[in-house]
């Protein structure tokens, strides 16, 4: 059902804080909705307005604006989502809701143009851009992840609406630019972009397919059970299932892990590896999620 800028912020505005503003960093769309709210305040005009005049018309991207359920947009791409016989179609959603937390749609050169124009100094003056891209909490900066992928700098941020899930990547060091656009729901966009920057940087990319799976004893198996927290409130729990190793992210379905190595495996439904790491009394202390081109260390607990 369609609904107003106002409608949305009133939904969390009397909600209390999940904390102080500032103490930790945890994603929320309704930040970007209170955003774009004040946007319109200020500016006087509506969001659709605004990022068009003075985002879309300066950097020349033509084939980018804020989507309509009901208008004709030339080769806009429909959005898919996994289902039991391959693919059905996304769920609707009115372009209303998600509003500036996620009511655009661009396409791959169009990208290519913003990320040139934000950090060549077309967008924003050199201060902002150094805030915008300098982390604050947790590798996050302003709605920017900056973090070290396979020995380089990177700054990107995902997306995802019903149907469509995105990535976003900037190597500063060589100004490559990485985009990835998927009309089907899932986590495939991270590994491509992450595969593709390996490849642009010259080095060795191993398909899923090239994987070879080898045969564990349940005893070593047995050892990598447990729970592992890769961030605050973000768990992969491992779980032995009829001598299989199952793995589970907090609020994600549960899928098998297949051995490389006694100490490596990977998922076959997204190009993941899964690294377990011993102490000297050769205790499981923790794992290294390797996702994307990140690394990603989950304690024990």
């Amino acid at each position: 059902m369609a609904t107003t800028p106002e409608q949305l912020v009133a939904r969390f505005r009397d909600k209390p804080l999940e904390f102080q503003p500032g103490e930790k960093w945890n994603y929320s769309n309704s930040g970007y909705v209170l955003l774009g709210y004040l946007i319109e305040k200020i500016s006087q005009q509506s969001y659709r307005q605004f990022v068009q005049e003075n985002i879309f018309n300066p950097m020349g991207m033509k084939d980018s604006g804020y989507d309509s359920n009901s208008e004709i947009i030339l080769h806009r791409a429909a959005g898919y989502e996994p289902a039991a016989k391959g693919a059905a179609n996304a769920g609707y959603i009115d372009m209303s809701i998600p509003f500036s937390a996620g009511a655009l749609y661009s396409t791959t050169e169009d990208l290519l143009r913003w990320e040139q124009g934000l950090m060549g100094g077309k967008l924003l003056s050199a201060a902002s851009l150094q805030k915008m891209t300098t982390p604050f909490k947790s590798d996050y900066a302003f709605g920017l992840a900056v973090h070290t992928a396979n020995g380089r700098k990177v700054i990107e941020h995902g997306g995802g609406i019903e149907g469509f899930n995105t990535m976003l990547a900037y190597y500063p060091d060589d100004k490559l630019t990485v985009v990835v656009l998927a009309n089907l729901s899932g986590r495939a966009p991270d590994d491509i972009a992450g595969k593709l920057a390996a490849a642009a940087h010259g080095e060795n990319v191993v398909l899923p397919s090239e994987r070879k799976e080898i045969t564990v004893a349940p005893a070593i198996l047995e050892k990598y059970v447990g729970t592992y927290e890769l961030m605050p409130n973000f768990d992969l729990v491992m779980t032995l299932e009829g001598g299989q190793l199952m793995t589970q992210a907090t609020g994600q379905s549960k899928f098998p892990l297949f051995a490389e190595s006694e100490t490596k495996f990977f998922l076959k439904v997204v190009d993941a590896e899964v690294e377990f790491f011993m102490n000297e009394k050769g205790v499981v202390t923790h794992l290294i999620l390797h996702q994307g081109g990140h690394d990603g260390k989950a304690i024990r607990k």
